[in-house]
Parts: C-alpha cells; structure tokens; sequence
C-alpha cells in the first residue's frame, strides 16, 4: 500500500451547515463491521436503539476473520470450569494489569475482567459454540476444535508469581484457525438483527454542528457520495493503521522494521484521522503486537535466546509476543535462537540453521557474534541448567535443557531477515465507556470508538494472543450500548 504525507494528517470534518441534505439516518451509525463494529451494532439494537452498520468492503469479518480466533475471556467461564481449572476476575486482573505495564489503563481492564464471564455468555448467547475442553500446546490457537489454552505465558515468570495462573484464550468449536469461523458466527448474529448494513461503502469524514457534538458521517459508495444522519451518536470501528505506511513511519517506525503485518486492506487508519479531525487526542501510536513465532512449538524454548551481544534478554518459555516485544524495542531487532541437536526442529514457521557447528566457539565466530561472548552465556546456562534452574531469566524447569549435543545451530531471527509479525495496538482515546476523548480527557459528544481505531487497555506490554479480540468485542459492545444510550 503506497500512502503520501498527507494521509497520517487528520481528516477534517464537515460542517452541518453546509450539508444540503442527509440521505440516510440513524440513532447510531457503526463504521466498520469486524469484531468491534459486530459486537457494537448487535449491543446497540438490543439496547434499544435504531442502528445502520457501514461496511467498507462486501461483507463484515474485517481483520478479525483472519485472526487465530482466539478471545481472551476468564475470570470463571464455563469452559474454564469443565477443564478444572480455577479463575476469578481478581487473579485475571492482577496479571493483566502486571503483564500491561508500563501504561495499562487499570479502569478498563478492571471492567473487562469483572464482566468477562457475562462477555462469554453473550456470545453462546448470539450463537458462537465453545468446547468445554483444553489444549496443551501453550501460545496459539489449537490446530483441533479445542477451546481453552494458555496464551499469554500466565503461567511463566515473573507473571505466576503474581497471580494465580490460568488459561484464558477461548478458540470457537472448528478445526485448525478459528478466526473465519469465529466471524462466520458474528455475521450471522448481525443478520438476525433488524439493522441494515451498507456494503462496499466507506466513510472518510465525520458531520460535526456548531458546538463539536459529533451528528454524523459522508460515505461513499461506488463513487457516489451520501450523508448519513447520526442523532445518538457515531462508532468508530474501523481497523488500525499498520498498513498507512505514512502514519506508520510518523508514528510507530520501528513496526516498519517487521516484514509481515497482521491485516487486512482496512487497516489504513481513517477511523483514528476522522476522530483527529474532530479534536480527538490519541495513545499509544508508538505501540504494537510484535511476534516473534520460533519458539513454536513450546519444546523449542529449550533453546536460548541471545542479543547482538551474544546475552541471553528473556526466559524463551513465555509468550512469543513477549519475546517480539523485547526483542525489537529493547534489542533494536537484532536477535538469535540458539538450539543443539537436542531439541532443534524446524518448527511452525520452516527454521533453517543459518550458521551451524560442533562447537560453540565454532558458531559464534561464524555468525560474527563478540568473541568469546557466546561460549560464556552457555557456559553459565548449563551450568545452572544441569541442575534444573535459570537464575537469570527464571524458565520453567521442564524446558530448561543443558544445551551440549553436538551439532549446534543458530538461528537468525534479526528483524531484517526473519518472519516477524505485528500490528498496531494504539488509536484514539476512549474512556471507560467507549467514549473518543480530547486533549483535555473530556468525551467529545456523539462519537464512540472501539478495536484496533481505539487504544487498546494495555500499554507497552501487549498481553498475549486472544486480548486484541477480547478488548475488540468487550469495548465494542461498550461502546454500542453507551451510544444507544445518549440523549440524541
């Protein structure tokens, strides 16, 4: 996608007073019909108010049906408790708060975790089915039509130590990727409903009146311009902005760095510069999900992870968003895994040794690391490893291995040449209720914003797989019911 300079400015916002007239009208107007726009528009209508959903391609999924299909819910859900496993929404918060920081809004995920059991029940309530049952393989969705797993390393230091650990990612009942499945469910929940859904039409500019109260939307379809009347209030849904390389490189340009983004065409932005344009301040546009996939499977953290400096960063049995994180904001990118003939394979995503040798020695002067910097971080992982600890980094003892089979291999996992993958997780300002604030923190009337257009309740400590789309579908609902709620 090739964007200009122009396209990171915000998008100024037309006047009322120089609309001729509105072709269509709605209490509330969602923009956008991913999991956030789906979850906003059906909580919208059941509170009561008269809605119109605005789709910018043929059909509602957004992003969200290319996800994994993971939703991060706990607290005490129905599958959590057929699979034996205790939780609250007490031990939920404690580590989504430690896991979020620096930056977590601890008012929204104070809500988030106090109503995640009800959230659960709203979508087998809407027709999405669960499996009372759990995967073992940690980090990622279950390649079977089970539900629960572990997939944001809750049960891995320094996070089990601050709260009681639990699996929270909830995957749909379907085999392999549940994300197409996921938003088949949410389509459907949405055609039960009485609203009607503008497809293949997009919205670039919001109607403010003479006070800023926020009254409506242009959309565009097939050329042809409409305004679109919004007397309670409008939802902004519309995806991110990883794939407008302008805003990208303005605001978040180590993210440039990553080869793959997690996308679709939608994420491009226009949600978050049509809430700038309207005087809406922004969080978090630095941040992203950054995952580094090579620890999976789970047994290949038995290998280490080192820096340009030849130095262990990180215990490798955590989540590999975790490990992404750390590995392009505090190591700059520059990262590698080593694994001995032990525990290597080539893993989910293909790995292929890029230096391999029968010594340590061997590899790091092929790989061009300091010398003798290498030789020393496996020197002093074995010799605690042999005993089965890791006082640096704290791994869990099952996958702490004393790397001494021959041959080794190193694998280059620099941001340059390896399969990185990221998305952004900041966006507009929004209270607790969903609410797009201004600069000063006040709400700026009639406007609403959820999903990836809206900053997630995490700050620069994305929590794991399953919290985007659980943020997405808790604060869309959020925001379709405080918007069916306002006084037009």
């Amino acid at each position: 996608m090739s964007t200009t300079r122009s396209e990171a400015l915000p998008s100024e916002p037309r006047r009322i007073r120089d609309i001729a007239h509105f072709d269509l009208e709605a209490e509330v107007v969602v923009v956008g019909l991913g999991m956030a726009g789906a979850c906003a528009a059906i909580e919208a209508q059941e509170a009561g108010a008269n809605v119109l959903a605005i789709e910018r391609f043929g059909a509602g999924g957004g992003t969200s049906a290319n996800s994994g299909g993971v939703i991060y819910m706990g607290g005490g859900t129905a599958v959590q408790k057929a699979a034996g496993f205790e939780d609250s929404p007490e031990e939920m918060y404690k580590f989504l708060v430690a896991v979020s920081q620096p930056g977590a809004n601890e008012e929204k995920v104070r809500a988030f975790c106090e109503a995640s059991v009800e959230h659960f029940d709203w979508f087998e309530a809407h027709g999405m089915p669960f499996k009372r049952s759990f995967h073992h393989e940690p980090s990622l969705e279950s390649i079977t039509d089970d539900c629960l797993v572990y997939t944001s390393g809750e049960d891995c230091h320094p996070w089990c130590e601050i709260a009681k650990p639990a699996p929270r990612g909830h995957k749909p009942q379907v085999v392999n990727k549940g994300g197409p499945f996921m938003m088949q469910c949410m389509m459907g929940a949405v055609e039960r409903m009485p609203f009607p859904v503008e497809v293949d039409t997009r919205v670039d500019t919001l109607i403010v009146d003479d006070d800023g109260v926020v009254v409506g939307a242009v959309a565009k379809t097939a050329g042809d311009e409409r305004c679109i009347r919004a007397t309670k209030g409008v939802v902004l849904t519309a995806g991110g902005f990883i794939l407008n390389d302008a805003m990208r490189d303005l605001h978040a340009p180590l993210l440039s760095k990553v080869q793959v983004h997690t996308a679709t065409e939608g994420d491009d932005g226009r949600g978050i510069r049509m809430g700038q344009g309207v005087g809406a301040a922004t969080l978090y546009m630095d941040l992203g999900e950054v995952a580094l996939p090579y620890t999976i499977p789970n047994r290949l953290s038995r290998g280490i992870y080192v820096n340009q400096h030849g130095l262990r960063f990180i215990n490798e049995d955590t989540y590999y968003g975790h490990i992404g994180i750390a590995g392009l904001y505090s190591q700059g990118g520059q990262v590698y895994l080593l694994l001995d003939d032990s525990c290597y394979e080539r893993g989910r995503v293909g790995l292929e040794p890029s230096w391999v040798g029968e010594t340590i020695e061997e590899v790091e002067r092929e790989a061009g690391l300091p010398e003798g910097s290498l030789v020393s971080t496996v020197e002093l992982y074995n010799r605690h490893a042999g005993e089965g600890r890791d006082p640096l980094f704290h791994k869990r003892s099952e996958m702490i291995t004393p790397l001494v089979t021959p041959p080794y291999a190193l694998i280059d996992c620099r941001v340059e040449n390896a399969i990185w993958s990221a998305f952004t997780t900041g966006g507009l300002h929004t209270s607790v209720d969903s609410e797009v604030l201004n600069g000063d923190g006040a709400a700026i009337p009639g406007l609403y914003a959820a999903g990836r257009t809206a900053a997630m309740f995490s700050g620069q400590g994305y929590p794991g797989s399953g919290t985007s789309l659980g943020d997405a579908s808790f604060f869309g609902r959020v925001a379709g019911r405080s918007a069916a709620r306002r006084r037009g």
